[in-house]
């Protein structure tokens, strides 16, 4: 059975909602393996382990990835936008050469539908797929042109599937420093934005309603769709839910029409793996 390999970064504020992610996979994934491999600079060796508790209990490995962060002292961050954001973008340099292909998510999803059709995709000889959040008006696509001066799609970081051969041969940190150096001001989300501004031209487009739901652009869709793409659509057809945005579903200010599913895959973390929670 081949291993679908899955990569994270983050810092322990997001621990919590990565086993909700982790938990989100198991259920709609059972007859799968997976590898998870998080990259950190900060994770505290007790949290390390029982986060490797807990995916063992999952029936999936846990790869530890410790990550210097001095390379980025110079890249901007706010507490929403760490440091490790950035890890995502030099993955190729962190992770063991024998992996030639890996899925990165942030932890702010649900995987409600099985993934490995994503994990399989025929790339098209391009670096990375991921998905544009267009709205219904493109209004925003059109002021990221004229940002990156380009005609490319603005693709959104959050769910990526990475061809790490060609990564380890096109990006390179020098190519990133150099653009937080120039453009530091001009980056509203940092990492998203150097992605863009550098390596648009090596990404294929994949469907939003399928790999990356924004759930903030519920009536977006509906509307683009003519009415087609409903809840019952999107529990049937949709594999991947990103919670996007503030507040996120585990907020109790929350009114996000997904929140209550999101809450629910909580709650099965509470129920079934409370020492975890």
């Amino acid at each position: 059975m081949e291993t679908i390999n899955i990569l994270i970064t983050l810092d322990e504020n997001y621990l919590t909602q990565l086993k909700v992610m982790l938990l989100s996979i198991k259920q709609t994934n059972a007859g799968d393996k997976f590898d998870i491999w998080l990259a950190h600079h900060s994770i505290s060796e007790t949290s390390g382990q029982q986060l490797a508790e807990f995916v063992r209990k999952l029936g999936y490995q846990l790869h530890m990835i410790h990550v210097d962060v001095d390379v980025w002292s110079s890249a901007p961050t706010l507490k929403q936008y760490p440091a490790e954001m950035y890890f995502r973008l030099l993955c190729g340099e962190y992770l063991p050469k024998t992996l030639t292909r890996i899925l990165y998510l942030d932890p702010d999803i649900l995987v409600i539908n099985p993934i490995k059709p994503l994990w399989t995709l025929d790339m098209k000889n391009q670096m990375i797929a991921a998905a544009s959040h267009n709205g219904l008006t493109g209004v925003s696509q059109t002021i990221n042109n004229v940002r990156f001066q380009n005609k490319n799609k603005y693709f959104n970081s959050g769910v990526m599937l990475m061809d790490l051969t060609k990564m380890r041969e096109k990006v390179k940190l020098n190519d990133i420093i150099s653009v937080i150096n120039r453009h530091a001001k001009r980056l509203i989300l940092p990492d998203q934005d150097i992605l863009n501004y550098l390596y648009s031209d090596h990404i294929l487009s994949i469907p939003e309603e399928i790999w990356n739901y924004d759930t903030r652009d519920n009536m977006v869709h509906f509307t683009k769709s003519l009415g087609n793409i409903d809840i019952p659509w999107v529990l049937e057809n949709t594999v991947i839910l990103h919670f996007c945005g503030h507040p996120k579903p585990w907020e109790k200010r929350s009114l996000n029409r997904f929140a209550i599913l999101y809450q629910h895959y909580e709650q099965l973390l509470r129920l079934n793996y409370g020492k975890y929670y």
